[in-house]
């Protein structure tokens, strides 16, 4: 648990391969950042990578949205959910396809075993598509108990993620 007041860095991933996917991740970073007590740092390059698990389905997108907050972890899990729905998110199957996808990865050093929110994010430190985009802002990142994301990116390689340096999200400013 973090004390109150104490900012650190928070780390979303953000997905989308439903409508205009850009849009939806220029979407989600907006209504991440419209909200008080989030201090947007960097927004990761964007990459196109193929549906992990679930039904068959259209490529993602997918970026990485770094953080400055002090808001609680829970607040930043519902305010994730919350672009979600402002982006008309059906939770109608698991892993299935989505106009928006946000997942809270790390906050700060916190460790969480709650199943609703579990942090560090459970199968972050094996998704070359959270791990590429985090290391292309964040080359010196950890993720508590798994180790560097440069590590991390390194083993698991980068097969099946491709940057699409024609795709770019903006911070609001």
């Amino acid at each position: 648990m973090t004390a109150p007041g104490r900012r650190r860095r928070v780390v979303l991933a953000l997905g989308s391969n439903l409508g205009d996917r850009l849009a939806n991740l220029q979407g989600g970073v907006d209504a991440l950042c419209a909200g008080p007590g989030f201090g947007a740092a960097a927004v990761s390059p964007v990459y196109e990578t193929a549906p992990a698990g679930g039904p068959d389905q259209p490529d993602y997108l997918n970026a990485v949205l770094v953080a400055a907050t002090a808001l609680p972890a829970r607040t930043v899990l519902d305010r994730g959910r919350a672009a979600e729905a402002a982006l008309h998110r059906v939770r109608a199957q698991r892993w299935g396809p989505r106009t928006l996808d946000v997942d809270v990865i790390v906050c700060g050093d916190e460790v969480s075993d709650d199943p609703d929110l579990t942090l560090p994010h459970p199968r972050a430190h094996r998704r070359a598509f959270v791990l590429a985009p985090w290391h292309d802002v964040d080359p010196d990142a950890v993720i508590p108990g798994h180790g560097r994301v440069a590590d991390l990116l390194a083993a698991v390689g980068t097969g099946g993620v491709r940057l699409r340096p024609d795709a770019r999200l903006r911070l609001p400013s």
